[in-house]
């Protein structure tokens, strides 16, 4: 795929050839603030973003590769004043190279194939200088081939802020419902309105990438999918261990419950399905805070039985849940089309690099 204003043969050449690469400087731990002050410039290391700290070492436009660690090879552009740490490699463009262009070039190359060692994978700046690759002889291709990536990638950061907004209005207005004046509630615990189940653990050897039911655990995705399920659609779950124990979870369809999730059925005629799905939901926080231990946090049944559920009288239950889900499914449709814009975006990189 080219813009048809350019018919001239692509040339290869490795990335030594078009750029200089140069990882950057130690920074202490102890000098990287997670929140952004003024005075503070951001701080990338070979992951990404690493937060904040009062020193830059960098003034400008470029990209960084990550070059140590599980996700060595990611990419990033920084703009402006910045720190680049001993684990980022900045590459800076030779005359005849566009650095947004660059960016897009190291994005498509998929650097984390050509890192080396097992524990602790990593990219040398030797091997990145060898890596092979097609460039336009002429800049203005470049330019324009930036330039598209550019207004999707822009295209992507709004649907960002219209995802974003809208679950802070769903923060709020739960906030209002739940912590409000508006509505009389009762109090139960959770274990005297519903049947609270931990599922059944299966083997890892037996899940697939893809398949009919998916496999629900301590995490918020699935483990993987299997050929049966254990439990119904329109069920609510909770991660009951690992770093992300107290995650609530509305299962639309038929799933398997595996042995880090609980599920809760049997719900007391008096507590509608979808409400208390979304009591839980904006109840998270306190329920992750009852995990206890430190290597593998969980939570217990016993204080997840304990936990108060507020509620009013039936219809109204009906009334907010109905509302709620108006915003939720607005939310999946602008999530949808973000991954949609994102599958355009890669389509894009894999056909303009030739």
């Amino acid at each position: 795929m080219r813009f048809p204003e350019f018919d001239e043969e692509w040339e290869e050449k490795t990335l030594g050839e078009i750029c200089e690469m140069q990882a950057g400087k130690f920074v202490s731990a102890s000098e990287i603030k997670e929140q952004h002050f003024d005075g503070l410039f951001p701080c990338y290391g070979g992951n990404g973003l690493r937060g904040y700290t009062k020193s830059y070492n960098y003034d400008g436009k470029y990209s960084l590769i990550g070059r140590q660690g599980a996700l060595c090879g990611n990419v990033n552009f920084a703009n402006g004043k910045f720190h680049a740490t001993e684990h980022a490699v900045v590459v800076t463009p030779l005359n005849g190279i566009n650095t947004v262009w660059m960016f897009y070039l190291l994005t498509n190359l998929n650097l984390n194939q050509f890192a080396t060692g097992m524990a602790q994978p990593g990219l040398s700046v030797q091997n990145l200088e060898k890596v092979e690759s097609t460039i336009p002889k002429a800049i203005d291709e470049q330019e324009k081939i930036a330039s598209f990536l550019t207004l999707i990638d822009g295209r992507i950061s709004t649907q960002n802020k219209i995802i974003k907004e809208l679950e802070l209005l769903i923060k709020s207005i739960s906030q209002i419902i739940f912590h409000g004046h508006r509505y009389k509630f009762k109090k139960a615990s959770l274990g005297s309105i519903c049947t609270i189940k931990k599922g059944e653990q299966i083997n890892s050897s037996v899940l697939s990438e893809s398949g009919l039911y998916a496999v629900m655990n301590g995490g918020i995705t699935p483990s993987g999918y299997y050929s049966q399920y254990n439990c119904v659609g329109n069920t609510i779950s909770i991660s009951e261990g690992g770093n992300s124990c107290g995650y609530v979870q509305f299962n639309d369809k038929k799933f398997w419950s595996g042995g880090h999730c609980y599920t809760l059925s049997e719900i007391n005629a008096e507590i509608s399905n979808k409400y208390l799905y979304y009591f839980m939901k904006f109840s998270e926080n306190l329920i992750m805070s009852l995990r206890v231990g430190s290597g593998l946090p969980n939570i217990q049944k016993k204080d997840l039985e304990k936990f108060n559920v507020a509620f009013p009288e039936i219809n109204q239950q009906y009334q907010i849940s109905k509302f709620l889900d108006l915003l939720t499914e607005k939310i999946q449709v602008e999530k949808s089309l973000k991954t949609s814009l994102i599958r355009q975006k890669q389509y894009v990189l894999k056909k303009m690099f030739i």
